[in-house]
């Protein structure tokens, strides 16, 4: 069963990973430029406390990754 691209939750990073690969790959496969056509997804964090707080940096990457995920979305559609 393959699921929409578009509604699969970002939550974790192996799923946010994934995605990143399928949108890149389905770019690819339709010769969509990934330099030009298409922005570089955000970064990945790297300074995480670990501690779970309120506004860690996980949140606002997924939240970044939802804006790339719907914008990549329109250019391969």
């Amino acid at each position: 069963m393959q699921h929409d691209p578009l509604s699969v939750p970002l939550v974790d990073l192996p799923t946010a990973q994934a995605l990143v690969f399928h949108l890149r790959s389905r770019a690819r496969q339709q010769g969509i430029d990934l330099d030009t056509a298409l922005r570089a997804p955000p970064p990945e964090p790297t300074t995480c406390c670990e501690r779970g707080c309120n506004g860690c940096v996980w949140e606002g990457y997924y939240a970044a990754l939802q804006f790339w995920r719907e914008d990549a979305l329109q250019r391969i559609s």
